[in-house]
């Protein structure tokens, strides 16, 4: 009888997703060891090449989330380690986790994105360089850490870019803001699965309490809008994951502007290569909803496991 697979589950980091990394990456383990694989835990500092290099694992699940984890760094250790991982190579990556690079190539792949300028965050706060309302936002970042929405009556652009302490990185992206309804689709290799609503509950927008403190969203699934709406938001998923170059699970998040014609405009916000993977973060969810238990799903996640991704 053939032995179980050796799963190293890579979580923590030191990333502000820290926190959320753990939750995802405690999850998938003990959904990995009721599925019959050997589980090792791994809290990634500093010296993960060699702790790999002593474990010796036969695959790699990367639970981390941010920079390091989610930008292609990890995923480059792990090919000159020749271990086998989870989710997207290094070169989609690094691609999706620069959102104007990511929105550049999208454009191109004609999937719709929001109109938006790259600037250094002091230009972005001493004057307003789109015509409010719009979005600023880290350039690569996640979970909606360092987001500012920008009001259409704002007298002045967010003086929170000024702040010493200011930990996102001196390049924001401005975009337009997109009126309207949170909607994401979960990608599980070359399928694109169901579309769920995001509605914040006590939050002005679908931010990282809304996403992660208990009951501060309400998640619609299957989403609550029009079958050819529905439909779009999976084919342009899948597109952007093709477009990007990702493998594995990924999801694309959108904002939906409704017209009480029936119609509206759909914008893709981004491509998320590493989403929270709780039992009851989006993605398992979909999952679920797609006959995939958080078992068979991480399960399948292993499986499709490679180097050179």
């Amino acid at each position: 009888m053939a032995k179980p697979k050796h799963v190293a589950v890579l979580m923590g980091g030191w990333s502000a997703e820290r926190s959320v990394s753990l939750s995802s990456g405690e999850a998938c383990a003990a959904a990995l060891e009721r599925a019959g694989y050997r589980v090792s835990r791994v809290d990634v500092g500093r010296d993960i090449a060699r702790v790999l290099s002593d474990m010796r694992p036969d695959v790699a699940f990367n639970a981390l989330h941010g920079p390091f984890g989610e930008d292609g760094c990890i995923q480059g250790v792990l090919e000159i380690l020749g271990v086998p991982y989870t989710h997207s190579g290094v070169a989609a990556s690094a691609l999706a986790m620069d959102k104007a690079k990511a929105k550049a190539v999208m454009k191109t792949a004609g999937i719709p994105v929001a109109e938006h300028r790259v600037v250094h965050r002091l230009e972005a706060a001493r004057e307003h360089v789109l015509k409010p309302p719009y979005v600023a936002k880290p350039v690569c970042e996640g979970s909606s850490f360092g987001v500012l929405i920008v009001q259409e009556n704002a007298a002045h652009p967010p003086q929170e870019l000024f702040r010493d302490d200011w930990a996102h990185g001196d390049m924001v992206m401005v975009e337009r803001y997109i009126p309207g309804r949170d909607l994401t689709c979960a990608v599980m290799g070359d399928v694109a699965l169901g579309v769920t609503e995001m509605v914040p509950v006590g939050h002005s927008f679908y931010d990282f309490d809304a996403k992660y403190a208990p009951g501060g969203s309400q998640h619609i699934l299957p989403a609550e809008i029009s079958p050819f709406v529905y439909q779009e938001v999976q084919k342009l998923s899948l597109k952007a994951h093709r477009a990007l170059g990702c493998k594995g699970v990924t999801r694309a998040d959108f904002r939906f502007d409704e017209q009480p014609t029936g119609g509206g405009e759909l914008i893709c916000l981004e491509v998320n290569t590493q989403p929270g993977m709780t039992e009851t973060s989006l993605v398992p969810e979909i999952a679920a909803h797609a006959g995939h238990s958080f078992e068979e799903l991480t399960s399948w996640m292993v499986e499709n496991a490679s180097c050179g991704r």
